[in-house]
C-alpha cells in the first residue's frame, strides 16, 4: 500500500511542462476591433486633418486589401497553434544584422548588495560558487518538471520559455540567425551538464556532473580558482568572445573563416552553444548601493565584451568586488523567465545567509579544460576591430539605475491604483513635462496562457492619458478635474493590459497582416507607409521602450528603440519603485538622467493628487 501510496503521490504532483499541450492557440483578434484600437492609439500623434486621412487610410484597407489579408492570416491559423511564434523569432530576432548583443540583450544587477553580500573585495568566487551551484539545483529541478508551473489567476502560464534559460544558444547566420537549444528533460534524455567560464579573453570549461552527483559549491571554488590562478598568472588569450558582439553578418562570415581555419574550432564553438549557462569572471569592481545599481548594471549590460558570450542565453556575470548581474540573449525567452529562475536561487541564498552549509569534502575531479582556438592574424586583428567598435558604440549609452524610496507598491494599492498603471501615467507625465509632447510608448504584455505566446504591446500614450498631462500643466484646471482624467487614464491603461494579455491586442495582428502580404509577394499597403503608422511607433518605432519586471528584487533593462529614445524599465517593491533609463548621449534631446529624475517627481505630484481627493 505504501508503494501504491507514493505512487499516486507522486502522479498527483503537476509536472513543469505538463499542460504544454492543453494550452488554447493564439487568437486572431477581428479585423475591424483590431483597426478600431489602432485608429485609437494614433489619435494622440496627428491633427485633425492628418487623423481624417488615416481614417480613410484605414478604412480603405478594411473593406480591401485588409479583409484578404486577414483571411490569409486565418487560413495560416487553422494549422498552427501559434500563427505569430515563427515569424516573430525572425522578425524581432534573428534577421536584424546590427550588432544585438548591444542593441537587443538584456540584463540586470543581482540584489545580494541589499542583503547577504555587500560588495567587498576578495569574495568573486566564493560568492559565485554559491549562486552558480543555487542556479544548478534549479537545473536540476527543471530537468525533473518539478519547477511549479506557472498561474495568472487560474489560467496556467505557457512554461516553454524556461527551457531556453539553459543549454541554449543563438548562432549567427549570414541572413538569418538561428538558435540552437540542447536542453532536454529527464524524460527526454541526456542534457549538456557542462559549463563555460569566460576570464581574461579565455575559455574554460567544465563538467558540473561527477560521477552522477552534482558538484558542490567547494568544487566549483576549486575549479574556478584554478581557472583564476592561471588566468591571473599567464598572458591574456586573443578575447574570441568579443566576435560576437559583431554586427550579425560580420560575426557570421568570421565564424565560418574560423571553422575553415580548423575544424576543431567548430567543435569547441559547440561546446559554448550547448553548455549549460556562462561564468564571466569580470575584473571590474562596480559600485553599487541599494539606492543607485547604475554602474553595476552598466557594466553588466555594456562591460568588457571578451568576458561575455554575447549569443547565449544566460551569461552569469561576477565583479571582482563580489557584485554580479545577468546578461542574456533575448530572442529565446522573455525577462519574466530569467527573473523566476533568479528569485529562486536568490530565495535560497537568504535562507542559508549566503553560506555554504553542507560538506567541505572535495572530490578528485578533473581540472577545468582550456578552449584553445586556432586564431591567425586576420582574426586577432578582427577581435580588436570588433573591441574597438563596441566600445565606441557603449561609451554613448547614458544609463542611470535608481531606486525611488518613497514609496511603492504598498501604499499604490491601498489608493486602489494598479502599479504598473501608475508607473506607466509618472512616465507619460514625464516625457510630456521634458518634450512638451506626447511621447509613442511600448509597454510589454504577456500573452503566456497561449501556446508558446510571448508579448503584445501595450501602447501606453493613449487619448485619456494625454489629456490627463496636460491637466497637470495646465494651471487652472482643478484638483478635481486631474483626478477625474488621471482615473479615466487608469481604466484606459487597465482596460488595454487585459486586453493585450488575452490575446486582443492589435500590434501583433497587424505585423501578420503585413508578413502575409510580404510572403504574397504583395505591396506593402498603404495603412504600413502611412506617417501615422511610424509616428504613433509601428514598424519599431517607439520613443519610449518600457517593461516592468514584476515585483520582485530583480531590475533589468535593454537600450532604446530608438537613437531619440529612451529605454524604460522597472521593478515594483512594497516599498520602492527600481528604474532603469537609458537614452543615447549623441542624442542632444534626450537625457535618461533628467527624465528619471522627472519620473520620480511626477510619482510624488500623483500621490499628492490622491490624497488631495481624500481631504
Amino acid at each position: 500500500i505504501c508503494i501504491m501510496e507514493k505512487q499516486v503521490l507522486e502522479s498527483s504532483e503537476e509536472r513543469t511542462f505538463q499542460y504544454q499541450d492543453s494550452l488554447p492557440s493564439l487568437p486572431v483578434p477581428p479585423l475591424d476591433e483590431s483597426l478600431s484600437k489602432y485608429l485609437d492609439a494614433v489619435k494622440p500623434f496627428l491633427n485633425q486633418e492628418e487623423y481624417q486621412r488615416t481614417k480613410d487610410i484605414v478604412k480603405k484597407f478594411e473593406n480591401g486589401i485588409g479583409k484578404e489579408l486577414h483571411q490569409k492570416l486565418l487560413e495560416r491559423a487553422k494549422t498552427r497553434r501559434n500563427w505569430l511564434e515563427d515569424w516573430w523569432l525572425n522578425v524581432a530576432y534573428l534577421d536584424l544584422r546590427i550588432s544585438t548583443q548591444i542593441h537587443c540583450n538584456i540584463g540586470g544587477p543581482g540584489p545580494f548588495i541589499e542583503h547577504c553580500w555587500p560588495p567587498k573585495e576578495g569574495t568573486q568566487i566564493e560568492r559565485a560558487c554559491v549562486n552558480i551551484w543555487h542556479t544548478l539545483k534549479y537545473w536540476d529541478l527543471l530537468r525533473a518538471e518539478k519547477v511549479a508551473i506557472e498561474r495568472s489567476g487560474n489560467a496556467v502560464l505557457d512554461m516553454n520559455q524556461f527551457r531556453m534559460l539553459f543549454c541554449t544558444c543563438k548562432i549567427p547566420g549570414v541572413t538569418r540567425d538561428s538558435i540552437g537549444s540542447y536542453f532536454k528533460t529527464e524524460a527526454e534524455g541526456e542534457c549538456p551538464s557542462h559549463l563555460i567560464v569566460l576570464c581574461r579573453g579565455r575559455v574554460f570549461a567544465f563538467d558540473a556532473i561527477h560521477e552522477g552527483n552534482m558538484i558542490t559549491p567547494p568544487e566549483i571554488f576549486r575549479q574556478l580558482t584554478y581557472i583564476q590562478k592561471r588566468c591571473h598568472s599567464e598572458p591574456d588569450g586573443p578575447g574570441l568572445a568579443a566576435l560576437t558582439s559583431s554586427e550579425r553578418t560580420k560575426w557570421a562570415e568570421l565564424r565560418e573563416y574560423l571553422i575553415d581555419l580548423d575544424p576543431k574550432n567548430l567543435t569547441l564553438l559547440e561546446k559554448i552553444q550547448r553548455s549549460l549557462f556562462v561564468v564571466c569572471l569580470d575584473d571590474s569592481s562596480p559600485h553599487a548601493t541599494p539606492e543607485d545599481y547604475t554602474e553595476v548594471t552598466r557594466l553588466g549590460l555594456t562591460g568588457d565584451p571578451t568576458v561575455r558570450w554575447g549569443d547565449k542565453s544566460y551569461n552569469s556575470i561576477f565583479f571582482s568586488n563580489g557584485t554580479c548581474s545577468a546578461f542574456c540573449d533575448h530572442s529565446p525567452f522573455d525577462a519574466m523567465a530569467l527573473i523566476t529562475m533568479l528569485s529562486y536561487a536568490e530565495k535560497k541564498i537568504i535562507e542559508n545567509e549566503g553560506k555554504w552549509k553542507g560538506s567541505d569534502k572535495v572530490r578528485d575531479i578533473p581540472w577545468p579544460e582550456e578552449l584553445v582556438f586556432t586564431v591567425d592574424q586576420k582574426i586577432i586583428n578582427e577581435i580588436g576591430r570588433a573591441k574597438e567598435l563596441y566600445y565606441k558604440k557603449v561609451s554613448d549609452l547614458q544609463l542611470v539605475n535608481y531606486a525611488f524610496t518613497s514609496f511603492g507598491k504598498a501604499l499604490i494599492r491601498k489608493k486602489k491604483l494598479h502599479p504598473d498603471t501608475f508607473v506607466q501615467l509618472a512616465l507619460q507625465l514625464a516625457y510630456y513635462k521634458c518634450h512638451g509632447r506626447p511621447g509613442c510608448c511600448y509597454e510589454t504584455a504577456m500573452t503566456r496562457r497561449f501556446y508558446h505566446g510571448r508579448t503584445e504591446t501595450i501602447r501606453s500614450c493613449t487619448v485619456e492619458a494625454v489629456e490627463w498631462c496636460k491637466s497637470m500643466l495646465d494651471p487652472s484646471n482643478s484638483t478635481y478635474q486631474r483626478l477625474q482624467l488621471m482615473h479615466n487614464a487608469f481604466a484606459k491603461h487597465n482596460k488595454m493590459r487585459k486586453e493585450c494579455e488575452n490575446g486582443k491586442g492589435f500590434d501583433r495582428h497587424l505585423l501578420g497582416l503585413l508578413l502575409i502580404a510580404q510572403e504574397q509577394g504583395l505591396p506593402v499597403p498603404e495603412l504600413y507607409v502611412d506617417n501615422a503608422f511610424t509616428a504613433s511607433g509601428g514598424g519599431g518605432n517607439f520613443i519610449l521602450s518600457t517593461s516592468l519586471t514584476g515585483y520582485t528584487r530583480f531590475s533589468g533593462s535593454a537600450l532604446p528603440m530608438v537613437h531619440h529614445g529612451y529605454g524604460f524599465f522597472y521593478a515594483i517593491r512594497d516599498d520602492r519603485i527600481v528604474t532603469t533609463c537609458s537614452s543615447w548621449k549623441s542624442c542632444p534631446e534626450t537625457d535618461a538622467e533628467v527624465l528619471c529624475r522627472t519620473v520620480f517627481q511626477c510619482f510624488q505630484d500623483m500621490l499628492k493628487l490622491t490624497v488631495a481627493a481624500q481631504l
